[in-house]
């Protein structure tokens, strides 16, 4: 009898878990062959009018909705849509494995895409430093503020798409005010939560405050106290909660990728976006590993491609915090795709920050493409070079995203000798301004050959200055970064077997230190 008791009670804990295993369901994408060619695409003027300003197709198929015929063949065998994506033609659905075996099978499937992984967020106290009777944080004069404020650039006619984890406390914080008294947020989609009554006024996680966070880091100004945080203070503004901020596993990209349409039918042509994703898939065998950091292989890598290609959007990305983390260290998508902007940080000597996640080796084109400075996060990093996009955009309105990514390169403090720790540096209000109204500017680089019989060289500085020093194994590829404090009227720079190209940012120039060798 206790036999037969164990053999049963066996049988029921096997069937037991071999049932929930069956039935338990986690969230894909499921992404069609084709759209049906005779529908009409839901999009505004405004929209059209921007891509025949940029010299964009007006009527692309990624506009076209979904086939509804597929929509409802898939409800009939219970497989219901979460979000519908035009962009990707797909849809989002929670399925179990049978289901996953059933959408294979089917003609009109293209792919079934696993959806989860960890998210970056990070947060930040802002300090204050005074800049003549405006007081401003240190980033605001890192870029040179003043010359937008002379200018009178601040964002003004700009809209500003921000997709984050949440806004709680936006209405009540004193720096965002005038966004509401002079009515610049347009609209707001909880994709988390649809059924939220108050979009600002209730808190479901502790990540909740977060795209507050990053509101302050675009667009902050205490009118009365005279500070200000942000450079689009002006701007007109559309909101999404995409990801519930509870814990640090992606879950909502279908989230984000509806979010993107939403504001790309608006006409919304400035996104910023401070989450990234990375490692940490709650089924491990689903995770990303740094080699699909490719710019093509993610699901939202694709859909911010399309962004940055197809409909003409400036998409700024936090390039990730994983600098520190060995297993990783390289940039989290979608900060991987070429033509998006991504953003490191850097302390106040404009070095990299060790948080701050670094360029893959294997990608052809730099990542991530500028840095600006912040203690904690490059999440909020991205935000100030948002607001300086708006500046640009609100100074040209036709200008184009690609011109905007290559403006911001070339004001960079390292440009021409941009590097995969800061991309090319910290860009420059001053130096955006004259590429942008065509204006010649000084140069202030320069390159040095070192022959192999010279072990050694100085470069010239002031006694007491410190130098910013980039080793690098190739034009682009950073060995280490240091700190040079010149005890006499120069620096000594040794040759280093690893080390083919060092790049010296000084208080007066940048210099490019090739070091020659026969092999």
């Amino acid at each position: 009898m206790i036999r037969i008791r164990l053999i049963l009670t066996n049988l029921i804990i096997i069937t037991f878990f071999s049932l929930n295993s069956y039935a338990q369901k986690s969230k894909y994408w499921i992404i069609f062959t084709d759209k049906n060619l005779s529908e009409k695409a839901e999009i505004s003027e405004k929209c059209k009018q921007n891509r025949r300003n940029l010299g964009l197709s007006e009527h692309q198929i990624s506009d076209l909705p979904l086939n509804k015929n597929y929509i409802v063949f898939l409800q009939n065998i219970d497989i219901q849509p979460i979000i519908k994506s035009k962009w990707l033609n797909a849809i989002s659905a929670n399925l179990n494995i049978e289901q996953i075996k059933q959408l294979q099978n089917l003609s009109f499937v293209k792919e079934v895409i696993p959806i989860e992984s960890k998210l970056v967020l990070s947060k930040t106290n802002l300090k204050h430093s005074n800049f003549d009777d405006l007081k401003v944080d240190f980033v605001m004069k890192q870029i040179g503020i003043e010359y937008f404020l002379e200018a009178g650039l601040n964002g003004k006619g700009v809209t500003i798409g921000v997709i984050d984890a949440g806004f709680y406390g936006a209405k009540e914080t004193q720096t965002l005010s005038h966004l509401f008294e002079k009515n610049l947020v347009l609209g707001t989609k909880d994709y988390v939560n649809p059924k939220k009554m108050d979009f600002f006024g209730e808190r479901e996680t502790s990540s909740d405050f977060h795209g507050t966070e990053v509101m302050n880091a675009i667009t902050g100004r205490h009118y009365k106290e005279n500070y200000q945080l942000g450079l689009a203070t002006h701007a007109n503004f559309y909101l999404a909660r995409t990801d519930s901020g509870n814990r640090e596993f992606r879950g909502e990209e279908d989230n984000w990728m509806a979010a993107m349409e939403w504001m790309d039918s608006l006409g919304v042509r400035l996104i910023n976006t401070s989450l990234g994703y990375a490692k940490g898939f709650s089924n491990p065998k689903e995770s990303y590993t740094p080699e699909q950091m490719d710019g093509k292989t993610s699901v939202i890598a694709r859909a911010a491609k399309m962004a940055v290609d197809e409909k003409g959007i400036v998409l700024v990305v936090s390039a990730g915090n994983e600098g520190d983390d060995n297993s990783w260290k390289i940039v989290s998508t979608p900060a991987d795709v070429d033509g998006v902007i991504a953003i490191g940080a850097t302390n106040e000597l404009g070095m990299k920050m060790g948080y701050s996640s670094i360029g893959p080796e294997f990608l052809t084109y730099l990542k991530p493409n500028i840095s600006c400075f912040s203690l904690f996060g490059t999440s909020l990093a991205a935000p100030v070079i948002t607001g300086f996009v708006a500046c640009l955009m609100q100074s040209n309105p036709n200008i184009s995203n690609k011109d905007i990514r290559n403006i911001l390169e070339k004001s960079g403090n390292l440009y021409p000798f941009g590097n995969n720790f800061i991309g090319f540096g910290v860009p420059s209000a001053r130096k955006a301004l004259n590429l942008i109204s065509k204006k010649e500017s000084e140069s202030q680089t320069r390159t040095i050959e070192v022959s192999e019989s010279e072990k050694q060289i100085e470069i010239p500085m002031t006694i007491g200055e410190i130098a910013v020093v980039f080793n690098k194994k190739t034009p682009s590829i950073v060995v280490s970064q240091e700190s040079m404090k010149a005890k006499y009227n120069f620096i000594v720079l040794k040759r280093n077997a690893q080390v083919k190209q060092t790049t010296v940012i000084t208080h007066d120039e940048v210099v490019e230190v090739i070091w020659k060798t026969s092999n």
